[in-house]
């Protein structure tokens, strides 16, 4: 059984992918694999190096995809990459917000902050996740934030919908320990891409 690690907590953006990705695989549903929940990728990595996981998930826009691929490049080596899209996002605002007042405080976790115009704001508040953004936004922490659309669901009547986001598509990356490119450019020949290539060709 492979163990996949990625970013907490359940139900994040990287949980939700990542089931997605296992689910395409044919893996989640036979129970082959282990899914564990981080608090950041540095500590990802080092359970890839440590041998506590076997892949790690990460998207390729998050802040520190970067520094993963550089820091632990010795050890750690992207696999495979992906497109998928992300669970819908809004940038809510608390329905008791009195509209007389300027807004001040906005959260965000910082890959999402050109989903919306947040320019009303003077401050933001960055967050890890997503969902930490939700956990703001209930703890009244900043009036609005760019959160899970399935807030409105969850907690109906708390929140209005000040721009919906919808459901962003991404590039996601997996790592491992062990090299798969052998020096050379690892490539789906027959994606979907592939055949707009060969259609305008």
């Amino acid at each position: 059984m492979s163990t996949f690690v990625t970013l907490g907590p359940p139900n994040s953006n990287h949980d939700f992918v990542l089931r997605r990705y296992l689910r395409a695989h044919g893996l989640l549903d036979l129970e082959r694999v282990r899914i564990e929940l981080v608090d950041d990728f540095h500590q990802g990595a080092r359970m890839l190096i440590d041998g506590r996981a076997d892949f790690m998930l990460q998207c390729a826009v998050h802040p520190s995809t970067a520094e993963i691929t550089g820091a632990f490049r010795r050890q750690v080596f992207v696999v495979d990459a992906f497109i998928s899209r992300s669970r819908p996002m809004s940038l809510l605002m608390a329905q008791d917000h009195d509209a007389g007042q300027l807004p001040r405080r906005v959260g965000l976790q910082p890959a999402t902050r050109e989903y919306a115009d947040l320019s009303r704001w003077s401050e933001a508040v960055l967050e890890p996740t997503v969902t930490a953004v939700g956990e703001g936004l209930l703890a009244k922490k900043y009036e609005a934030g760019i959160a899970f659309s399935s807030l409105l669901e969850e907690y109906p009547g708390r929140f209005q919908v000040l721009e919906d986001v919808g459901a962003i598509c991404d590039a996601w990356v997996v790592f491992g320990t062990a090299p798969v490119d052998k020096g050379k450019a690892v490539v789906w020949t027959d994606s979907p891409v592939a055949r707009l290539y060969r259609d305008a060709a």
